[in-house]
Parts: C-alpha cells; sequence; structure tokens
C-alpha cells in the first residue's frame, strides 16, 4: 500500500474492527457491507484513526471498482498478519457493499482503547 511507513498494524486492525462488528443473533454488523465507509459507523470512537488506512486504500478500490471495500479491508488484514511472518489467513472474495448508513451497526459493539 505505501512503502513509507509499515501499515500493516493499521490493516490488522481495520480488518478486526469491520469485522467485529457482526452479531450471529441478527447477522447484524461484520465485514460485509463495507460499512464503516458511513459516517455513522466510522464516528465510533474504537475507530478513531481507521480512516487514514481507508483512505490509503482508496486507490486500491479505484483499480478495482467491483471488489466490495468490506473485501479490501479484510484482504489487506489478511495480508497484513502473512507479510509479518503471521499464518496465512484463508480469504474468499465475496462480500457486497451496502450504500445505505441505515445497515450500520450501532456504535459500542467494540471495545474503545481504553477499555
Amino acid at each position: 500500500i505505501n512503502r513509507k511507513a509499515n501499515a500493516c498494524p493499521m490493516a490488522v486492525r481495520l480488518a478486526w474492527h469491520a469485522s467485529g462488528t457482526y452479531d450471529k443473533t441478527d447477522g447484524s454488523g461484520g465485514s460485509n457491507g463495507g460499512t464503516m465507509r458511513h459516517p455513522l459507523e466510522a464516528s465510533d470512537d474504537a475507530n478513531a484513526g481507521l480512516g487514514i488506512l481507508r483512505d490509503m486504500l482508496l486507490p486500491v478500490k479505484k483499480k478495482f471498482p467491483n471488489v466490495s471495500f468490506g473485501d479490501i479491508w479484510t484482504l489487506a488484514g489478511a495480508n497484513a498478519v502473512a507479510d509479518c511472518q503471521g499464518p496465512k489467513i484463508p480469504f474468499s472474495f465475496g462480500r457486497v457493499d451496502k450504500d445505505s448508513p441505515d445497515c450500520c451497526p450501532p456504535n459500542g459493539r467494540l471495545p474503545d482503547a481504553s477499555q
């Protein structure tokens, strides 16, 4: 993504925060939908600073417009783990972006840095 700095820690955090909002009881949240790009979810205190990496990944989205934000963010996280000598994380494309902010999970599903 960027040769000027190691963005791997941010990529892992972005993938975790995009995915970690999933609620299996009602199927809401998670990386499917790419909803962190909407202000409602982006403004969650737990997501502070993640706009930096979301912005860094915008050229990838422009180059591959048919790939969802959810796929780009989770693939970045999986690749970051591998780049840091971690295990290869299985990955499959297929997440679909949701254009409505009504699909955002409620804030508070992730712990913020002070917890």
